[in-house]
């Protein structure tokens, strides 16, 4: 079963009105979606996102007139939202990573727990596998992901280690991959015995391949256009990359003195270069003890939550 992580906090943080209109950037298993959906009334109105063809089955599940899903990522936010008619909402919701029911599906080939095919795709309906790019890729792009998506410091031994097995034989399957990177880290560096030794590996390839960073970049400049003023926009991050975009984005939004220091320039000329987009709304958000004891896979998590303010130009409202 899926636990939502910080799922009353991120739907409080929302700040909901009863009629107002929502968006969860991820449904996942629809945990989030469920609480937004309790707290809205009948004029209210949602719309979720996501990539993966199982998610969007069970959202479709739901049969709710004030609810919608969208099989795509949320990178097409601006682009989906304005076809149905929406230009503005009241808030967006995006719970990054993969859901608990991904890691533990073998077939999906997210995770080395248990010996499946080595997928990583989040559209399963789509896009090269690992296994595939694994296949082709040259030792040098793969020391550059490990080491930039993974933050491994022995990217280069384990990219010579993985080219060197593909040689022998095709890597297939997730337990290939996890032995071939554990030998590898035992024999350059210490293991750390807080995780696996493929730990790293396994993210900066599913993070890479599904394009996580990037498509993170392009939706956060959407979610700031999207929202009316006073909209709420909740990030919940469990990858320190991801969470460092997130927090130099809203910090850039709500921060207007970007030019030097002493140049001669009014305040009020330097917010018109610059206006404030955006507000910080209290201090970044963790799991409380009790909630990582339940559900140890929430130990990572960090919320950020940001209020818009109100546009330079006059808003426009949505329509049906």
């Amino acid at each position: 079963m899926h636990v939502p992580v910080l799922l009353k906090e991120a739907v409080d943080a929302l700040n909901i009105r009863a009629d107002g209109v929502y968006v969860d950037g991820t449904f996942g298993r629809g945990g989030h979606s469920r609480q937004i959906l309790s707290r809205l009334g009948e004029s209210g109105r949602l719309i979720a996102f996501d990539k993966d063809p199982a998610a969007v089955s069970e959202a479709r599940a739901i049969q709710d007139g004030r609810f919608q899903v969208i099989h795509s990522s949320y990178a097409g936010m601006r682009e989906v939202l304005h076809s149905l008619g929406l230009s503005r909402v009241d808030g967006i919701l995006l719970d990054l990573g993969v859901s608990s029911v991904q890691l533990d599906e073998a077939v999906r080939g997210f995770s080395f727990r248990f010996d499946g095919p080595l997928d990583m795709r989040m559209d399963s309906s789509r896009g090269k596998t690992a296994a595939a790019w694994l296949a082709t890729v040259s030792e040098t792009e793969l020391k550059e992901v490990i080491r930039t998506y993974g933050e491994e410091r022995y990217a280069g031994q384990i990219a010579g280690a993985i080219i060197m097995a593909r040689a022998r034989q095709p890597i297939d399957t997730t337990l290939q991959l996890a032995e071939i990177v554990a030998a590898a880290v035992r024999r350059f560096g210490r293991q750390d015995g807080r995780q696996h030794p493929a730990t790293r590996t396994f993210q900066a390839i599913r993070i890479y391949l599904n394009q996580e960073l990037e498509e993170l970049s392009v939706t956060l400049p959407q979610c700031v256009e999207l929202l009316k003023t006073g909209g709420r926009l909740v990030v919940i991050s469990f990858h320190s990359l991801e969470d460092r975009i997130v927090k130099r984005f809203m910090r850039a939004q709500a921060n207007t003195d970007v030019l030097p220091r002493k140049l001669p320039i009014r305040e009020k000329e330097s917010r018109m270069h610059n206006p404030q987009q955006l507000q910080i709304v209290g201090k970044k958000i963790r799991p409380d003890e009790c909630e990582v004891a339940a559900n140890p896979r929430a130990r990572s998590a960090v919320m950020r939550v940001a209020e818009k303010l109100a546009d330079c130009g006059m808003e426009q409202g949505w329509s049906n």
